[in-house]
């Protein structure tokens, strides 16, 4: 019988099903020799959150596959999966609109300073009619830049310009036709939606060519009255140069679901600043789409293990084996 190491916990009903194909063994990824044990003689993984590491893998000559419960892949090594064989699959539909949601909530909450003026009227500061110096700025109307409109830039083009009369700007590696159809949005270089958008929302994976990608020069480029968003990967953002822009005034504010560090220390600069809106990575999480990312992940590692998975294919060179 296959086995399935499993490093994080499943609902009931996707575990059920897993065990139906494998036998499947719970480990605690905070014990590592356990783990990496573990691995050796596995046919296939599923989890997310853990970093797993060329190292980790040596040994393990069954390995066949591995499914991680989220779209990112950044804690894999995929060149070194392909070299060995591994295929490895990932959850990239299923969480699209629930994600899209969190990131409209950083564009409201950061334009019109909920989190802000509601721990204000919980700390029994509201006293009389607020004035100008707790105003917020509008949405609606507004231009929105969208750097990586794929799935999920696409949902929130979608809300941004049928939901709230938004104009919608985006970069790209290639032209989404059907945003700029149903949408109006309008593929430009980077360095034009910097420089236009009041709010620029980062939709990209985590690569090499996208670490850092926002940082110093690209703060000064935007807007004064500009909003930085990112609930894709922290490490897109140079952090250290976002708090030093947010702390200047180069730009007005941010809303951040993701952190070069997670969780976010507890001395970071960014808890201090009332401009920004900080959430502990929650782009995904609600009870209906976690189950749903569980059970996607399921299926893909089962199809993987049996030779027929089609899709959520992130190596899809190592099928060429």
């Amino acid at each position: 019988m296959k086995k399935i190491v499993a490093w994080k916990s499943l609902p009931e009903d996707v575990l059920a099903y897993l065990q139906q194909h494998a036998e499947v063994v719970q480990v605690d990824p905070a014990q590592h020799d356990t783990f990496v044990a573990a691995l050796k003689d596995a046919d296939g993984g599923i989890g997310s959150s853990v970093k797993i590491t060329p190292a980790m893998l040596e040994g393990a000559s069954r390995l066949k596959a591995l499914s991680t419960i989220s779209v990112g892949f950044d804690q894999f090594d995929v060149a070194d999966l392909t070299r060995r064989g591994i295929v490895l699959a990932h959850t990239p539909d299923v969480l699209t609109e629930s994600t899209a949601d969190t990131v409209f909530s950083l564009i409201l909450a950061s334009a019109r300073r909920v989190v802000e003026l509601a721990d204000w009227v919980k700390a029994g500061e509201w006293k009389q009619s607020i004035g100008p110096t707790h105003f917020g700025v509008d949405v609606q109307g507004k231009t929105l830049g969208i750097v990586g409109l794929g799935r999920i830039g696409g949902a929130v083009a979608r809300r941004a310009a049928l939901g709230f009369n938004m104009k919608v700007l985006y970069t790209n590696r290639s032209a989404n036709a059907q945003a700029e159809q149903a949408y109006g949005a309008r593929r430009v270089e980077l360095a034009e939606l910097l420089a236009t958008a009041d709010f620029v929302c980062l939709q990209v994976p985590l690569t090499p060519e996208t670490k850092h990608m926002i940082g110093a020069a690209e703060f000064k480029s935007m807007k004064k009255s500009a909003i930085l968003i990112n609930a894709s990967r922290g490490a897109t953002v140079d952090e250290k140069a976002l708090i030093e822009a947010l702390q200047n005034g180069t730009i007005h504010g941010a809303g951040l679901d993701v952190f070069e560090t997670e969780p976010l220390p507890a001395d970071s600069p960014l808890l201090k600043l009332a401009n920004v809106v900080a959430l502990p990575h929650i782009g995904s999480a609600t009870h209906e789409t976690r189950h749903a990312m569980a059970l996607n992940a399921a299926e893909n590692l089962v199809a993987a293990l049996d030779g027929t998975l089609a899709t959520n294919i992130v190596n899809r060179e190592v099928l060429k084996k």
